[in-house]
């Protein structure tokens, strides 16, 4: 299964990009869960992709706070409430999974910040939701709570392209590997040096490939690809390559 973030770029209802995303032959989505990046109510996207035919793969929670976890403070509640809600929502939306992203390296973790992740682990387990933490520049945060936080119900969202910005020399798919739950695939030439169309870059995709399939991982092969860097394209040829590319990366499991 080939899945793509659903907030990719472009300006359009949310109706006529979910059915451009399966007019391209996609699959799934991931949907972005949150009202910043985006005027539409995403809390109508579960609907609006399944009555486009598409499996949701995962939502991805905020991001615009996420360094406020560890704080001891109204503003590290708020985001503890927060994540608590999305696994909620995950339950109420049939969603199987929610990714999120930890504090990253300027705000090392602690007990309290702990603490919290215990209690979404305890939700995560009461409802049946898979919690992804997610790569970015937050290495130390990752293994810390990945160790501490035994529950089948936490693991990891292996994103690619945050790997090879952030840590080329850390092999990130040995360490994580056995808690892999979800994949972000996309290449290093975009701007800020990710999200753009696989194959485009520099990254060693048969590599990369192989790497994720020696997890025993077999989930969809998903796109996080942006526009930003392809605005020659039409949202209709932008989706059209991404599956493409997919298709190529698909390839690399066979």
């Amino acid at each position: 299964m080939i899945t793509i973030y659903d907030w990719f770029g472009y300006e359009l209802q949310i109706k006529e990009r979910y059915e451009l995303i399966k007019k391209a032959g996609f699959e799934g989505v991931l949907l972005w869960w949150s009202e910043h990046f985006r005027r539409n109510d995403y809390r109508n996207g579960p609907k609006l992709a399944r009555e486009a035919g598409l499996f949701i793969e995962n939502i991805h929670a905020p991001i615009q706070n996420e360094n406020n976890l560890w704080l001891d403070n109204l503003d590290g509640e708020a985001l503890t409430d927060c994540y608590l809600q999305c696994v909620a929502d995950c339950a109420e939306f049939e969603i199987p999974t929610m990714v999120v992203h930890l504090p990253n390296e300027d705000n090392p973790y602690n007990a309290l910040g702990l603490d919290r992740i215990k209690r979404i682990t305890e939700k995560a387990e009461q409802l049946g939701v898979d919690v992804a933490m997610e790569n970015l520049r937050n290495l130390t945060n990752l293994a810390y709570v990945l160790e501490k936080v035994d529950s089948p119900r936490i693991g990891f969202c292996y994103d690619c392209g945050h790997h090879y910005r952030f840590y080329p020399g850390n092999d990130l798919l040995s360490m994580f590997g056995s808690r892999l739950m979800a994949v972000h695939l996309h290449d290093d030439n975009g701007s800020y040096a990710q999200h753009g169309l696989p194959f485009d870059g520099t990254i060693d995709w048969s590599e990369t490939m192989r790497k994720i399939m020696e997890t025993d991982y077999s989930g969809p092969t998903a796109i996080e690809a942006m526009s930003w860097d392809y605005e020659d394209l039409s949202a209709n040829e932008f989706l059209h390559k991404a599956f493409e590319r997919g298709k190529r990366l698909e390839e690399f499991r066979l």
